[in-house]
Formats: structure tokens, C-alpha cells, sequence
């Protein structure tokens, strides 16, 4: 049997306006974005003469609204764009972009109208800071949204009873072409020890998709007269940033404390497994997650690949990951940190400590195209909103409310 098509759509208080689109997640290609393309219903009497506009923004919120200083509020608009819709200032097939809003406006009928936005290739992708438990407001997020609004020009004091907004994700996928596995190693050597002591450590690939276990292979030989006296892996978020300050945060997602011990002129050869998953870190502020936070449809944010020339401080926040495998030597701790890279890169962190790092990556897996020709050709009408999903209430974005069917010609 032929997918159906689902359609989300979202209606204004005053039943002015509607919005209906046919997806809300838009992929990041990195060379190229899928453009954001929808149709807007009117109801001409309740407008009363007023124009119909619909915007497309992306926002980085770094703060909750009530947070401002002298005025000025924690947050930075990124992009915005804005389209008049009704009148229209072109035929309405000219707008047609897609197949999808072809067939809405055959089914919506005659007071349905196109929009189409293309997004620029410099935007973020859509990720959120993990509030505490007992935060409120909205969170540290960058955020895009789909705003359509009844006012007398585009300028012109807007009503919330004549808005609707919705929220969509700017989404990235695992590239389909994969770069070698990473692997590392290094030798310590200690002070009163004639022979060191040597560490490798290596991954299966470079790419893991969530929920989907790390395995970590390590080889430990231990020459040296030290003792090895317990083996600590964990894996690392890395966070940075790079809007308005450049600073990187590191927050454990899943740690393993093996209690493993090498004794001096010794080897071990063990594999280990890690799972990085949002179930096991839903209480711990600051970590970055994709998408909107507060509903559950949602994870550990996706590893970011930048379009290489794009300038880092307007993406808002840069998501990285690494493994980290720590060797507590009778006293003395040896950090070795590995994920995956161009080259490989060590430093000295004192006396007693060396590092090296490597970041992997941890996306989702592209997902199976379907062709528009395969799809069934009745269409499926879903309120715009998540409250669906393992029962979550909805958010009622902007004062705004779902509008069922009540502006959609009904079957007869």
C-alpha cells in the first residue's frame, strides 16, 4: 500500500487564516536546503479587507524572554522573511512550486493560496539547551517558525487572534559517504620505569546513528613498573557557542567505570560499549538537544557538518562529539581522548597527563525517499502540533489554536 500523505495544518483565532503544510522537518544537505513551501486558506468575511502575510524567521534565544537587560532582550533574530499571500501579487499557479501544494489547492479550493521560501545556506540547524527541572519559560534554543497574519499592511499592528504560528526543524542527515574509522594510540613513558607504557584505543566507524551503541576497542600493554588501576570511558558533548561568546561546554552523555586494572608487564584486550542516549540524561541541564525541547520527540542534538566558507558565528550553536578513555595509574591520570579528524593531534596537559583528540560523529540515518508519484492521493489532515506523541499537551504557540477541519471543504 502507497504512504498517505499527512498534511499538518494550524488556524488563528478569529478563523482569518490557516496554514497547511505537508512536512515540518527541512533537510540540511550542506550544499543545498529543502525549501519550505505551504498553502494558506482565508476566510474573506472575517478579514474584513485586511492583506495576509506569512513569514519565515530562524531565532537564537540565549535567554528566557523576562531576561532582559536595559531593554534588551536575550534573543537575536537570524533570518527573516516575509511574503504577502492575499491579495496575491501574482497568478496563483505561478506559485505552485511543488507537487504536494498542488494537490492542497485542489482540495482547498478557491480561497487557498501558495507560499515558498528558500532557506540561505548560512543558518543553523535547529537544536535547544536542556533546561532544569524547574526552569521556566522558553529555553536557550535556535528556533525557526512559520508565522501567517491578517493586518492592514505587512507594517501595521499585528492581533495575536489574527496570527498563527507555527514552529518546523531545520534538520540534518548522516552523509552517505563515510571517512575511515578513527583510531588512536600512544606511549607514556614514566620517570623510573625503563619501558613505557602503550595504549590503543580505536572505533568501528566514524558516523553512529542515536541509539545505536559505540563499540570501543582497547589494548592496553602495560611494560612499564606502573600499575593500571582502573579503566573510565565515557562520551562527551561538546557544545560551543560561537553567536556572541565562542565558548565550549563539555557535558558527559554516557560514562562506563569498568573497575578494569592492568598490573605492571601486563596486557588487556577488551571491548567496551557506550549509549549516548536523552533517556538516560533527561534531569541534566545543558545539554544540547534537536528540535523543540519540551516535546519527546526529540534527542541528543546531531553532530553539526558546516558547508565549508560559511562564516561559524552565524550558526549560533556548533555540536560536537568524542569518546574519552581515561587510565588511573597509580595516582597518575593518563587522559586519552579520541574521535575522529583529519590528522591527529596530541598535547601535553602536564606532568602526568597527555591527550589526544578525535571527534566521531552521531546524526540520524537519511531517511527512505518516497517519490511523490507513489503517494496515495488522499490526504491525511493532522492539527499542527505534537500533543499527539505519547501524550504531551500541546503549546499554545502565540495564543494560537488549532483549527481542525473547520476551514477545509468538506468531502461530500
Amino acid at each position: 500500500m502507497s504512504p498517505k500523505s499527512v498534511v499538518f495544518k494550524k488556524i488563528c483565532k478569529d478563523k482569518s487564516v490557516a496554514v497547511y503544510m505537508g512536512k515540518r522537518d527541512f533537510v540540511d544537505r550542506v550544499d543545498s536546503v529543502e525549501p519550505v513551501d505551504g498553502v494558506i486558506v482565508i476566510d474573506s468575511e472575517a478579514l474584513q479587507g485586511r492583506k495576509v502575510f506569512v513569514t519565515l524567521a530562524c531565532t537564537f534565544r540565549y535567554g528566557r524572554d523576562d531576561m532582559d537587560v536595559m531593554g534588551v532582550a536575550f534573543r537575536r533574530e537570524l533570518y527573516l522573511s516575509t511574503r504577502q499571500v492575499y491579495p496575491p501579487l501574482q497568478d496563483r499557479e505561478k506559485g505552485i512550486h511543488t507537487k504536494t501544494q498542488a494537490r492542497l489547492l485542489r482540495k482547498l479550493g478557491n480561497n487557498a493560496y501558495p507560499f515558498f521560501f528558500e532557506f540561505p545556506d548560512n543558518l543553523p540547524c535547529s537544536v535547544a539547551l536542556q533546561p532544569a527541572p524547574n526552569d521556566v519559560g522558553k529555553q536557550c534554543a535556535v528556533e525557526f517558525e512559520i508565522k501567517a497574519f491578517s493586518a492592514d499592511s505587512q507594517d501595521a499592528k499585528v492581533r495575536k487572534r489574527s496570527t498563527v504560528a507555527l514552529m518546523i526543524r531545520k534538520v540534518q542527515f548522516a552523509p552517505e559517504d563515510e571517512g575511515m574509522a578513527p583510531s588512536v594510540e600512544i606511549t607514556k613513558d614514566f620517570v623510573m620505569s625503563e619501558k613505557p607504557l602503550h595504549v590503543k584505543a580505536s572505533l568501528d566507524k566514524e558516523i553512529y546513528y542515536h541509539g545505536e551503541p559505540i563499540k570501543v576497542h582497547v589494548n592496553v600493554t602495560n611494560t612499564s613498573n606502573k600499575n593500571v588501576k582502573n579503566i573510565i570511558l565515557s562520551v562527551d558533548q561538546v557544545s560551543t557557542v560561537v553567536l556572541y561568546s565562542n565558548d565550549s561546554y563539555v557535558k558527559c552523555v554516557d560514562i562506563e567505570d569498568s573497575g578494569d586494572s592492568v598490573s605492571a608487564g601486563a596486557t588487556l584486550q577488551k571491548d567496551y560499549t557506550l549509549l549516548p542516549l536523552l533517556a538516560n540524561n533527561r534531569e541534566r541541564r545543558g545539554i544540547i538537544l534537536d528540535g523543540k525541547l519540551k516535546h519527546e520527540d526529540t534527542n541528543l542534538a546531531s553532530s553539526s557538518i558546516i558547508k565549508e566558507g560559511v562564516l561559524k558565528e552565524v550558526l549560533g550553536i556548533i555540536v560536537s562529539y568524542k569518546v574519552t578513555v581515561k587510565l588511573i595509574i597509580g595516582g597518575v591520570v593518563l587522559v586519552l581522548i579520541f574521535s575522529f579528524c583529519l590528522r591527529h593531534t596530541g598535547r601535553m596537559m602536564g606532568s602526568s597527563e597527555i591527550g589526544l583528540e578525535v571527534p566521531f560523529k552521531l546524526m540520524h540515518p537519511k531517511p527512505d525517499a518516497v517519490k511523490e508519484s507513489e503517494m496515495e492521493e488522499e490526504m491525511v489532515f493532522q492539527e499542527f502540533k505534537r500533543s499527539y506523541l505519547k501524550g504531551m499537551a500541546d503549546d499554545d504557540e502565540e495564543g494560537n489554536v488549532s483549527g481542525g477541519d473547520d476551514m477545509a471543504p468538506k468531502e461530500k
